[in-house]
């Protein structure tokens, strides 16, 4: 608790203690009774009377304070000592109750806040000179020792260690790194004392994007939040018009002025609208905060409503539902074994820089003498051509081969293929993919389970690869050979057919799309700056698995947000109508107002969790 919840405590249990102490007392004097029960009520509710007069006095009349000390003051007045305490009191221990749920979810967002560098420990000529991140330069070399947070964004140049990014990814295994790796701002350095050169400035780094985004996310309003803040801007003194006309307009036909005021001093406590001012707008920032913890950044409670009412996933292929890294899947060689056949391509490709010339020398770890190879050629878009052991060997695509009078068999596997001739005799081919994400099929069947019946896939990439990808992930729609603005116009047309789509991508180079989707969800985002400025949502690592998480949780949010509006304005109703006709006496009218409140408030923690 903060220092200010315990005061409120101590003052709400010092008022109950006063309170059940005058009620006991066999007391028959009025005024002394009056007297008495002033003491609990001003212990709680001072406060909240200095508060309505200070709003009276800036033009601020109707809100929950003016409400709960014109109800409390009236039922002084017709005598109803106790349960005017009883409501400040109640009152009180639901404020208290707000200040908690709040405070839990505010320490939920400000773990993230923790990332935040005080300081940076910078070279410069040859000496250590601690100075703000601020002050740091692109392209100086920065000193992080072991327990440090790294303060901007780069690669090591000297030094290995292991970095925890949790609190930027939810990843709770630390990452090795070597020099040439990239790290990130907000990251902790954890083993080894490491040298980074800097690639931006502070106010361009990772950490700050971030800070950013989880700063002014509560200003971008769910429609929900705003409707609620409207109604309560007329609700309010609509409300307060009726009570005193209540009080007013029946007693001229049927008398019974007090009897009348007191349904007005009831209707009052029933009507305030703490409950839906509270419960909803905490219900939005739980469900950020909630998120957050998980590794999700969530822009404000509109993208959150946005993200629960999408029916469409549409996703990136590469580094979104794959890996983005070629792997060697198959090797069919012709006339030599498999392991011949790697060492004839590795060879063949190793003085390529190519990403599917690596992926083969990966697959074949084995050393060889490099002086073996003589020659080497590049034949662009083609492949490769070398002399290896005085032999001529030709690496590359089916057109390379077909030039030397080659015509291969396609390989039935989906892929890359790689062929290989030696002195102009077939070896074989290699065929190369990019590994699905093994985590890519359970996410895609959770979001089936949430309901979502169409998924799309965009990509790029060929129509066989692509197809490949997509039946092993049960995709219903697979569009293929893409380019960028060709993805923009197939999201223009799902929206053009009444769908809501939500689109996945890894943030490097789907900006465009991110940008125009009804909800964007940028993966990988570490180290892309496209993805923090277009998309909603922002997964900071590089799982599939946390799209079906951010769904559960936005739709969670808006689940409890209705529950809380449907219920606060159900009993409301009831418990008004009941005031009007006589039916309510003050304790029904508590349990409308601050029980209503504390069970909604209640409701709306669930999204923390």
């Amino acid at each position: 608790m903060t220092r200010k919840q315990k005061k409120r405590l101590i003052k709400i249990c010092a008022a109950t203690v006063l309170l059940i102490a005058v009620s006991c007392l066999p007391i028959q004097n009025p005024v002394l009774r009056f007297a008495l029960y002033l003491l609990p009520y001003l212990t709680v509710g001072f406060d909240v009377l200095w508060t309505a007069v200070r709003h009276i006095l800036h033009g601020q009349l109707f809100d929950e304070q003016f409400l709960m000390s014109v109800a409390t003051l009236g039922a002084f007045a017709l005598g109803e000592n106790r349960e005017a305490v009883a409501v400040m009191l109640l009152y009180q221990v639901g404020e208290l109750f707000q200040s908690i749920a709040v405070g839990k979810s505010r320490r939920n967002i400000a773990a993230l806040m923790e990332i935040r560098p005080e300081s940076a420990v910078v070279l410069r000529e040859g000496a250590e000179m601690t100075v703000s991140p601020e002050e740091v330069a692109v392209g100086e070399t920065v000193l992080i020792r072991p327990g440090e947070k790294i303060p901007l964004d780069g690669v090591i140049i000297a030094g290995n260690t292991a970095i925890d990014a949790a609190a930027l990814t939810g990843e709770s295994l630390p990452l090795e790194k070597q020099p040439g790796d990239r790290v990130i701002s907000g990251s902790v350095n954890l083993t080894g004392l490491i040298e980074v050169k800097t690639e931006s400035i502070y106010a361009d780094s990772m950490v700050a994007k971030i800070l950013d985004l989880v700063e002014n996310a509560s200003s971008k309003k769910a429609k929900t939040e705003t409707f609620i803040t409207r109604f309560a801007k007329y609700y309010t003194p609509c409300v307060v018009g009726a009570a005193l006309l209540l009080a007013v307009i029946p007693p001229l036909f049927v008398g019974g002025f007090a009897g009348w005021l007191r349904r007005a001093l009831i209707f009052l406590v029933v009507s305030c609208p703490c409950a839906l001012v509270i419960s909803v707008p905490l219900s939005f920032f739980g469900g950020i905060g909630g998120a957050s913890k998980k590794g999700i950044l969530i822009k404000g409670s509109r993208q959150l409503e946005q993200l629960a009412a999408a029916d469409t996933f549409v996703f990136d292929k590469t580094g979104t539902l794959t890996k983005g890294n070629f792997v060697v899947t198959e090797v069919l060689p012709v006339g030599m074994s498999e392991e011949e056949l790697l060492c004839l391509a590795a060879m063949a490709e190793s003085h390529s820089a190519h990403p599917i010339a690596r992926s083969v020398t990966r697959a074949y770890p084995e050393p060889f003498d490099r002086e073996r190879i003589r020659g080497m050629t590049e034949h662009p878009g083609q492949g490769i051509e070398a002399v290896i052991d005085g032999r001529r060997v030709f690496a590359g695509n089916a057109r390379l081969m077909r030039e030397i009078g080659i015509t291969p068999a396609e390989p039935s596997v989906a892929g890359t293929a790689i062929y290989l001739a030696r002195d102009g005799q077939y070896c074989g081919c290699l065929v190369i993919t990019d590994e699905i994400k093994e985590d890519a099929p359970a996410a895609i069947a959770a979001l089936q389970k949430l309901g979502i019946r169409k998924t799309v896939m965009l990509t790029g990439d060929r129509r066989e690869i692509a197809q490949y990808v997509g039946d092993a992930l049960q995709i219903t729609q697979i569009r293929a050979e893409l380019f960028p603005a060709d993805k923009v116009n197939a999201i223009e047309e799902l929206i053009a057919g009444g769908a809501k789509p939500a689109f996945t991508g890894d943030g490097i180079n789907d900006a465009p799309v991110l940008a125009r989707a009804d909800v964007s969800i940028a993966m990988g985002a570490l180290g892309s700056d496209a993805a923090i400025e277009a998309a909603d949502v922002v997964l900071m690592d590089d799982k599939l698995s946390g799209v079906p998480a951010a769904v559960k949780i936005a739709r969670k949010t808006m689940r409890i947000a209705r529950q809380n509006v449907v219920f606060a304005l159900s009993v409301k109703a009831a418990v008004l109508l009941l005031a009007t006709l006589g039916f309510a006496n003050m304790w029904i009218a508590i349990f409308a107002d601050v029980g209503v409140a504390v069970l909604a408030i209640l409701n709306a923690m669930r999204t923390m969790r």
